[in-house]
């Protein structure tokens, strides 16, 4: 699990979303994102400095993108 601040961690999405590298994206129950990739790996993210109404944006701009998002 990698922890990051919100500003690191929307670096990192970003060309990731351009490539449709992610298959698929999950926020668990703790709030942690879990991102698949389409080559079969995964990452863990805890963002520390994240709101809840943050987080509700950053999965809106993953799912307009045509990433299937799953909350838990």
């Amino acid at each position: 699990m990698e922890t990051c601040r919100l500003g690191d961690f929307l670096n990192v999405l970003e060309p990731w979303l351009d490539t449709d590298y992610i298959r698929k994206v999950f926020l668990d129950t703790q709030g942690r994102l879990v991102l698949f990739f389409a080559d079969g790996g995964e990452r863990v993210y805890s963002l520390d400095d994240c709101t809840q109404s943050q987080l509700k944006d950053i999965l809106e701009k993953i799912e307009n993108r045509g990433i299937p998002v799953e909350t838990q």
